[in-house]
C-alpha cells in the first residue's frame, strides 16, 4: 500500500474528523482524482509537437494520455473544431496517491523561487487548480531530450463541500500553502 494512502487512514482521517467536526468517517473529505492537462497550441502548425507532450506526461504520471480536442473554431488562431490541441491524464486510487507524494516532497521543492502554492487556487466547490511553468521540475524528465519547456495544469478534485475543507485535507495531506 501507498505510503501517503496508509498515512491518510490511519492519521488524516481521525485528525479531519475531529477538526472539521464530522461523526461519521466515511463523510470525510478525501481526494477523489487528480488531473494532469498539457495544452499545447502550436500543435496546429506541428503535430509532432503533441506526441512530444503526450510521451513527457506519460513519464511523468505513469499512465497513457487522451489527446484533448477542440471544441469549436477560432479563425484568429487558425483553430478548427475537432483538431488535437491538448493532452491529459486523469489518476485514481494508487497511482493518484504516489503522484500527489512526488508532486508535494519531489517536485515542488525543485522549483526556482519557490515560496509555496498559492491558497487562493480553489474553485469553491473544493478543488484545488494549480499550474507548473516547466516540465523539468519532474525527476523522470531528462532535460538534455527536451525541446522546449511546457507548463502544466494539474487539478486536485476532493470530496470536500466547501474550499474550507479541501484546504484542510490539502493542508493534512502535506501541499506547502504560502
Amino acid at each position: 500500500m501507498n505510503r501517503l494512502l496508509e498515512r491518510y487512514r490511519k492519521d488524516i482521517v481521525p485528525e479531519l474528523q475531529k477538526e472539521l467536526s464530522i461523526k461519521n468517517q466515511m463523510a470525510v473529505p478525501k481526494l477523489v482524482k487528480i488531473i494532469v492537462n498539457i495544452g499545447v497550441g502550436e500543435a496546429i502548425q506541428n503535430i509532432k509537437l503533441l506526441d512530444t507532450a503526450k510521451q513527457e506526461l506519460s513519464l511523468i504520471t505513469g499512465q497513457w494520455p487522451g489527446v484533448g480536442r477542440a471544441r469549436k473554431s477560432i479563425s484568429a488562431f487558425k483553430l478548427r473544431k475537432g483538431v488535437p490541441i491538448a493532452c491529459y491524464v486523469t489518476l485514481r486510487g494508487r497511482r493518484m496517491y504516489e503522484f500527489y507524494d512526488r508532486l508535494v516532497n519531489i517536485v515542488l521543492p525543485r522549483v526556482r523561487d519557490f515560496r509555496g502554492v498559492s491558497p487562493k487556487a480553489f474553485d469553491g466547490r473544493g478543488n484545488y487548480t494549480m499550474g507548473l511553468k516547466d516540465q523539468l521540475v519532474f525527476p523522470e524528465i531528462d532535460y538534455t531530450k527536451v525541446e522546449r519547456p511546457r507548463g502544466m495544469n494539474i487539478t486536485m478534485v476532493t470530496s470536500a463541500k466547501t474550499n474550507e475543507e479541501a484546504f484542510a485535507l490539502l493542508k493534512k495531506l502535506g501541499m506547502p500553502f504560502s
